[in-house]
């Protein structure tokens, strides 16, 4: 395989992986280069992953980008976006299978890995604060989606460009030496959700929704359908996203400054911005989802 397609995990790796907004041990079973999301997403590593102790048929392709190396630094992080989520006792779908003591320990990174995984885990963790009542309607949500397989409407409204320009416009009094910054921030918001959302805000059961909303809404970004629920999401997976730019100190501390204001408003403004209800998958969804 040549350089330009190097894998940073293998087969029969165990990982930690994204599902929503936590980190989940999970198992590489095979490897492949490929768009996820023809023909809008980009050709590039993915890795079908099996989450320990969830049913198999929760298995499923993912981005190199909702995966991590198996380290005391990575498992630290999955035990700090825990520890976010207070109200989840249990966030892992039972299996009926026998729950055998984990082997933990046998799967660390190697010494050989990129060398991006290093120099991702020697930087100082950024926090961005997620309020509680934001948290709350996380939790809430997985519980509606992963559990009683309901789904966000789409499209939604306000959509995140639409509620993007509503926290600008309230801030259209509040000007500063460092608009130019916060303009910047608003922008790259709307970014980071457009080339995240498919690869790394979506629950399995919401998939196939995202392939049926873009096919509806081809000429649409996905900041222009989906709403403040998955923004919320975006903003859990933040630190990690930082983390991996090469930004400086000064950039980064804007942009965490910026991100805990947007939270905050978010936070003041729940009926507005967020569902208090979700919709009810059809049996046909379902099905198809289940295939």
């Amino acid at each position: 395989m040549t350089n330009k397609r190097q894998m940073t995990f293998e087969a029969n790796e165990t990982v930690l992986c994204f599902h929503g907004p936590l980190l989940y041990e999970a198992k590489i079973l095979k490897t492949d280069w490929r768009s996820l999301d023809p023909p809008h997403g980009e050709e590039g590593p993915v890795y079908l992953v099996h989450y320990r102790g969830w049913k198999q048929t929760w298995d499923e392709w993912v981005p190199e980008s909702r995966a991590l190396k198996w380290n005391d630094a990575n498992l630290a992080k999955q035990a700090s976006l825990k520890d976010s989520y207070p109200g989840k006792k249990k966030a892992v779908p039972k299996t009926s299978g026998s729950t055998e003591s984990s082997d933990r320990g046998k799967k660390r990174a190697k010494d050989t890995s990129v060398d991006k995984e290093e120099e991702f885990t020697k930087r100082p963790e950024i926090k961005v604060p997620i309020p509680d009542s934001l948290k709350a309607q996380l939790v809430d949500e997985w519980e509606n989606i992963t559990k009683n397989q309901q789904l966000v409407p789409l499209p939604r409204t306000p959509n995140v460009a639409q509620i993007l320009d509503m926290y600008r416009d309230s801030k259209k009094d509040k000007k500063t030496k460092n608009d130019e910054i916060f303009q910047e921030v608003l922008s790259g918001v709307k970014t980071y959700f457009d080339k995240c959302l498919g690869n790394m805000l979506l629950y399995r059961f919401e998939r196939q929704q995202y392939v049926d909303i873009r096919k509806k809404y081809p000429g649409k970004e996905d900041s222009e359908i989906y709403g403040g629920e998955h923004l919320l999401r975006l903003f859990v997976q933040f630190p990690m996203l930082i983390a991996h730019t090469q930004m400086d100190q000064d950039s980064i501390n804007a942009l965490r400054e910026n991100l805990v204001d947007i939270l905050k408003w978010m936070q003041k403004n729940p009926k507005e911005l967020l569902l208090s209800e979700y919709e009810n998958a059809s049996p046909a969804y379902q099905s198809i989802v289940k295939s």
